[in-house]
């Protein structure tokens, strides 16, 4: 277990940093002293979301900039964000999913080696266990993703396992992501796409009226209220789960997988509700059929990431995680209260 708050300064590439999650790791190793370089296409990043350190404009199908990149930079670690991110899409456009995801982070790991980068932290997810038989979902879980998000993701978690048992100097933390919501608590940061498909903040934006309705995606679930269950975790717990995960390798840590979720769940309804009262609007709600690719129910069994990396989590309340992602909502939109 590591404390990273005592973790010695380092150098870390980060993929995808002007990202959402990305932006808020990046400010979260800015504040502790770390130096950083992002390296982000700028495809859904913003520039004016990475707040620490230097950005590089590039593709990582880019291979040759990637390298020299790379070994002017010469990080202690990677951390490895850059990816397509949504289940619809996927399903709809497989090709471009194990494109960006698989095929780039091969040759990610193919400079990585060649720099002689030994420690990864890859950004995985829930997605890579399908329909899971048992809830809360383990780590050790059967692995059976049912849409090509999840399955371009597994392709590299199998990449970096096999390179592992291959090369023994090179360790990965693999974090295996739930429902990421919410915004940094100081407002700085939050989720900017340009057509977002999260719920949370589909249904903040329908409350401001800039969609006329909020789509519920199946109510026929084998779930208590028929709507899809998820375990929310908020962007700021999650960033700092990758600096325990930066601090566990530097100490020396063996490859790992970790679930990053709170261990409990909340349905579509119950969420949707919940935004409601935070934003004080009644919005319209437009039930539909099922998505794609869309499991019944994801909740994470979270007591390796915290025995193992030392996480302890700081926001665990679904309240905290809307007003947060609501407040940066009004920021976005420029409402002054």
């Amino acid at each position: 277990m590591s404390d990273a708050s005592n973790m010695r300064p380092s150098r870390v590439f980060v993929t995808g940093g002007a990202g959402y999650i990305g932006s808020h790791v990046v400010l979260a190793l800015g504040e502790a002293g770390h130096e950083v370089m992002v390296y982000d296409n700028l495809s859904t990043g913003h520039r004016s979301a990475v707040l620490h350190g230097e950005l590089v404009v590039g593709d990582l199908a880019d291979k040759a900039l990637l390298l020299t990149t790379l070994q002017r930079f010469r990080p202690d670690a990677v951390i490895h964000f850059a990816a397509s991110i949504e289940v619809g899409e996927s399903v709809r456009n497989p090709l471009k999913y194990y494109r960006n995801n698989s095929a780039n982070a091969l040759n990610l790991l193919e400079a990585a080696r060649t720099t002689g980068i030994g420690g990864f932290i890859f950004s995985s997810t829930a997605a890579v266990y399908g329909n899971p038989a048992e809830v809360p979902v383990t780590e050790a879980a059967p692995l059976a993703p049912i849409n090509p998000y999840g399955a371009s993701k597994l392709v590299t978690e199998r990449m970096l396992q096999d390179l592992a048992a291959a090369a023994p100097e090179f360790r990965y933390v693999s974090l295996r992501y739930f429902n990421v919501a919410g915004a940094d608590p100081g407002g700085r940061l939050g989720q900017n796409y340009a057509n977002p498909t999260h719920l949370i903040t589909r249904a903040l934006k329908t409350a401001l009226g800039i969609y006329p309705q909020l789509q519920v995606f199946g109510t026929d679930y084998p779930t208590p209220d028929g709507t899809c269950i998820r375990d929310y975790i908020h962007v700021s717990d999650l960033a700092r789960a990758h600096l325990d995960a930066l601090g566990y390798l530097l100490d020396g840590g063996l490859s790992t997988v970790c679930n990053c979720g709170y261990g409990r769940g909340f349905s579509v309804r119950e969420v949707v509700a919940m935004a409601k009262a935070v934003t004080g609007i009644d919005f319209v709600i437009e039930e539909v059929g099922r998505r794609a690719g869309d499991p019944a129910e994801l909740v994470a069994a979270s007591r390796k990431v915290r025995q193992i990396l030392g996480w302890q989590p700081r926001h665990d309340d679904v309240e905290f995680i809307l007003r947060t992602a609501w407040e940066w909502e009004l920021r976005l939109k420029g409402v002054r209260r």
